[in-house]
C-alpha cells in the first residue's frame, strides 16, 4: 500500500487482537521496512479507550480504570478494610455479601468470563438471564457491579470491556467525534478477525462507514474463542455487511508436511458452518500422523518422557492439551526426569487450590489432633457432621487436648455424631506415618471427603469432574513418596518449578500449552494428549452442541488448531482407562484414523491380510496365527455395520463390537445410550457410525 500505491503511512490504522500481536507487528514492520515511517498498530481496546478518553475530556467526566494486575502492596491489602478499587475485589465483595461464601478462583474466572461475554456480545440487560453460567446469582452480581461502577464512587469506574461498549456508544451518539476518527484514517486493517467480538466489529464498521476501505485477515477454521464473545458467524456473513467486498482464499500451507495438511484439511470439513477451502502444501510428504493408545492414563506421561529424552532440540517440541489441569501430571513426570519445560500459560493456582489445602490440612491433623484452628478448616468436609455452632463451642476450649476428646467431653453432640467422632479420631491416629498415596485414599473414602465434595458441587455449582481430577492428580504426585512431609515438600517444589517454567521462553526447553494458547505457534514435533471423550469433545460440547450445533464445531476447530501446529511430526495420544474407570477415545481421533485408513481400505486390508494368513499359516504356530487374526479383527471393516443415523432407533436391538448385544434406550444429535444387560453405556453417535461399531440384530 505504501510502496506501490503511495499511501501515507499516517493514514493507515492496523488493529489486532492482543498486545503481543500489536507489538510483534510493530517490530516486524520496523525490521522489514526500516526506511518507512511507522504505521499505527494497536489493539482494538486501546483504540476504543482513545475514543472514550476523548469523550470524557469533552464532557468533563472523571473516571478510573479498575482492571489490570494488582501489585504486591494491593495484594496484601486484600484482607484489610482499605481495599484498592479493582474489578476482582469489587466482585469478590459482592459475591460474599450476596452468597455468604468466599468466591473461589474458578468461580471468579467463570464470573469475569460471563461479564465479558455479555458486554462483547452486546446482550441487553433484559436478556442477561438467558446466558448460561455456573456461578450462583451471577446475574444479580453483575447488576450490582454495574450499579456500583456508576454510583458507588466519586469517579465513573471502567473495566476493559467498558472501553469497548462505551467506545461504541460514543461513536454512535457523538457525530463530531465519529467524524474526527473517520477523517483520521483512510484505510483500516484488522488481523485475527475470527477472534473479534460483536462490539469490536461494530466499532470497526463505524470507522470505515465513510470510505469502506477495510482489509480483514481471518481464518474461520481457527475461531476458538466464542466462549469469551468472539463472533465467527460475522465472517461467514461478511458479504451481507460489505456487499462489494472481495474474498481471497489463502490456501497454501507453508508449515506442515503433506501428510499433516491433507488429514487436517479433510478433518475440518466435518464442520458445516465454514468457507469451503482446500488447504494444500508443496512441502514433501513426511511421516504419517501417529495414534498411540495406552491401556491406562498413567503410561501417557511416562511415554512422553521416554520419547522426548531422545531429542536434542527440545525447543522444537510441544505437548498440547485442552485443559490446564493436564499440565500438572506432565510437569511432575518431566521434573522427575530432569527434562526442562516452558509453560506458556502456567497457572500457579493448582497448588493454592482449596482442595489441595484441604488435603494438606487433613494430613496436618495426623501429626497433632489438638489444633482446633486446623480442624475448623475441614470440619464441614469430613463425615462427623460437626455444625458451625459445635465448632464455635470447641474453639472456646483451650486445654491443649485432642479436638475429638473435647468434642466428646464438652460439646453437646447428637447420638449419631458420637460414633462418627470416635471413628474419625481412630482413623486419624491410624493415618499417622502412613504413605501419602494411601492417606489421600483414606481421606477421600473413610473420612468422607469425596462425598462432601459432591454435596458442595450440588450446592454451589462446582464442577465435580474438575475437583475429583485435582484429587487424582495429587494421588499421582504422591506415588513413590514415603511420608506426608515428603508429599508437602514435593508440592512446594513443584509450585516453584511452575514459577520458573514461566520464564523459560526462548530457551532449549519443551513447550507445554493448551490448544487455545498454542494458536499462532509452530513446532517440528507436536504431541496432543488426553484425547478422550469427555475432554475433547467435552461433555459440555455434547450438551451445547446438541442444543445449538455450535460448541461441537468449535471443539472441532480447536482440535484442528492443535494438529496444524506440527511441522513434521504429529502424535495423537489416547488411553483406555483413567483412575480405574473405562474411557473412550475422542471421536476426533476416530475421525483422523478413518481419514488415514478409510473403512473401504480397512476392508481391503482385511482381505489382503486374510490371504497372507492362509499363505503363511502353515509356517506359523497356531498361537501366532490366532494373534494375527485378532489384530486383523481389531481393524476389520464390518459390512453389516450401521452407517446411517436414521437406523439408530430407540428400542432397536444392536450388537456392539466390544460390549455385545444391547437395546437402544436414547438417541440425540451427538450421543446414543444403549443398555447392555445390567450396564448402560453412553457412546458417541459419530464414532459408532464412522467406525462401524454397531450392527443390527
Amino acid at each position: 500500500m505504501i510502496e506501490e500505491k503511495g499511501i501515507n503511512p499516517a493514514r493507515i490504522k492496523a488493529v489486532t487482537f492482543s498486545r503481543a500481536s500489536a507489538s510483534d507487528m510493530k517490530e516486524r514492520f520496523k525490521r522489514f521496512f526500516p526506511s518507512l515511517p511507522p504505521i499505527d498498530f494497536s489493539t482494538i481496546h486501546s483504540l476504543a479507550f482513545e475514543v472514550v478518553r476523548d469523550h470524557f475530556r469533552k464532557t468533563g467526566t472523571a473516571y478510573q480504570i479498575i482492571e489490570g494486575d494488582l501489585d504486591s502492596e494491593e495484594q496484601n491489602a486484600l484482607d484489610s478494610n482499605h481495599l484498592p478499587l479493582h474489578k476482582k475485589i469489587i466482585l469478590r465483595n459482592l459475591f460474599k455479601s450476596i452468597i455468604g461464601e468466599n468466591i473461589t478462583d474458578d468461580q471468579m474466572d467463570e464470573l469475569t468470563t460471563y461479564i465479558s461475554f455479555i458486554k462483547n456480545k452486546m446482550i441487553p440487560q433484559e436478556k442477561w438471564s438467558s446466558v448460561k453460567v455456573g456461578v450462583p446469582e451471577a446475574e444479580r452480581i453483575l447488576r450490582e457491579y454495574e450499579a456500583f461502577k456508576k454510583s458507588g464512587h466519586s469517579k465513573l469506574l471502567l473495566d476493559y470491556d467498558d472501553m469497548l461498549t462505551i467506545g461504541n456508544v460514543v461513536l454512535e451518539r457523538d457525530r463530531e467525534l465519529l467524524r474526527k476518527y473517520q477523517d483520521r484514517y483512510d484505510y483500516v486493517l484488522t488481523d485475527e478477525s475470527q477472534d473479534t467480538s460483536t462490539v469490536q466489529h461494530a466499532i470497526i464498521e463505524k470507522l470505515v462507514q465513510k470510505h469502506g476501505n477495510l482489509c480483514v485477515v481471518a481464518d474461520d477454521d481457527q475461531s476458538i474463542y466464542s466462549w469469551r464473545g468472539a463472533e465467527p458467524s460475522y465472517l461467514l456473513n461478511f458479504k451481507e455487511v460489505y456487499p462489494d467486498s472481495l474474498t481471497l482464499f489463502m490456501e497454501q500451507n507453508y508449515r506442515s508436511t503433506k501428510d499433516i495438511v491433507s488429514v487436517a484439511n479433510q478433518f475440518i470439513k466435518r464442520n458445516k458452518n465454514r468457507y469451503d477451502k482446500n488447504m494444500f502444501t508443496k512441502n514433501p510428504a513426511g511421516k504419517p500422523i501417529k495414534i498411540r493408545s495406552f491401556a491406562d492414563y498413567i503410561y501417557q506421561s511416562k511415554y512422553l518422557v521416554q520419547e522426548i529424552q531422545k531429542i536434542e532440540n527440545l525447543s522444537e517440541v510441544a505437548v498440547l492439551y485442552r485443559n490446564n489441569s493436564s499440565s500438572i501430571a506432565l510437569m511432575n513426570e518431566f521434573d522427575r526426569a530432569g527434562i526442562p519445560f516452558y509453560m506458556k500459560d502456567a497457572d500457579n493456582r493448582f497448588f493454592s487450590h482449596w482442595v489441595v489445602e484441604d488435603i494438606l490440612n487433613f494430613m496436618r491433623m495426623t501429626f497433632t489432633d489438638k489444633r482446633a484452628d486446623i480442624f475448623e478448616k475441614i470440619h464441614l468436609k469430613l463425615n462427623g457432621y460437626i455444625s458451625k455452632q459445635q465448632m464455635a463451642a470447641l474453639k472456646e476450649i483451650h486445654n491443649n487436648e485432642s479436638v475429638f476428646d473435647n468434642l466428646l467431653k464438652y460439646v453437646e453432640l447428637q447420638d449419631y455424631q458420637v460414633k462418627l467422632v470416635k471413628a474419625n479420631k481412630e482413623t486419624f491416629q491410624q493415618m499417622r506415618g502412613m504413605p501419602p498415596l494411601h492417606a489421600i485414599r483414606v481421606i477421600r473414602d473413610r473420612l468422607g471427603y469425596e462425598k462432601a465434595i459432591e454435596k458442595m458441587c450440588e450446592r454451589l455449582g462446582f464442577r465435580k469432574e474438575y475437583l475429583l481430577g485435582i484429587l487424582n492428580t495429587l494421588e499421582e504426585i504422591a506415588v513413590g513418596l514415603e511420608t506426608m512431609e515428603e508429599f508437602a515438600s514435593r508440592l512446594k517444589h513443584l509450585a516453584s518449578v511452575l514459577k520458573t517454567a514461566k520464564s523459560r521462553k526462548g530457551q532449549n526447553v519443551v513447550t507445554f500449552s493448551t490448544f487455545h494458547s498454542a494458536k499462532g505457534l509452530e513446532f517440528e514435533r507436536v504431541y496432543m494428549i488426553d484425547l478422550i471423550d469427555g475432554i475433547i469433545p467435552s461433555s459440555e460440547d455434547y450438551k451445547i452442541g446438541a442444543a445449538e450445533g455450535n460448541a461441537m464445531e468449535e471443539a472441532t476447530r480447536l482440535f484442528y488448531v492443535g494438529m496444524t501446529r506440527a511441522k513434521k511430526h504429529l502424535e495423537l495420544i489416547v488411553y483406555r482407562k483413567r483412575d480405574g474407570e473405562e474411557v473412550s477415545e475422542s471421536e476426533f481421533v476416530a475421525a483422523v484414523r478413518n481419514i488415514m485408513n478409510p473403512p473401504e481400505k480397512q476392508g481391503e486390508d482385511e482381505r489382503k491380510s486374510s490371504d497372507t494368513l492362509s499363505k503363511l499359516g502353515q509356517g506359523k504356530s497356531k498361537r501366532q496365527v490366532d494373534r494375527q487374526k485378532q489384530r486383523t479383527a481389531e481393524i476389520a471393516f464390518n459390512p453389516n455395520a450401521i452407517r446411517n443415523r436414521s437406523e439408530l432407533i430407540v428400542g432397536r436391538t444392536v450388537k456392539h463390537r466390544v460390549f455385545g448385544t444391547g437395546s437402544i434406550v436414547r438417541v440425540n444429535e451427538e450421543q446414543i445410550q444403549i443398555q447392555f444387560g445390567s450396564n448402560g453405556k453412553t457412546l458417541s453417535v459419530m464414532a459408532c457410525l464412522e467406525r462401524g461399531l454397531l450392527e443390527p440384530v
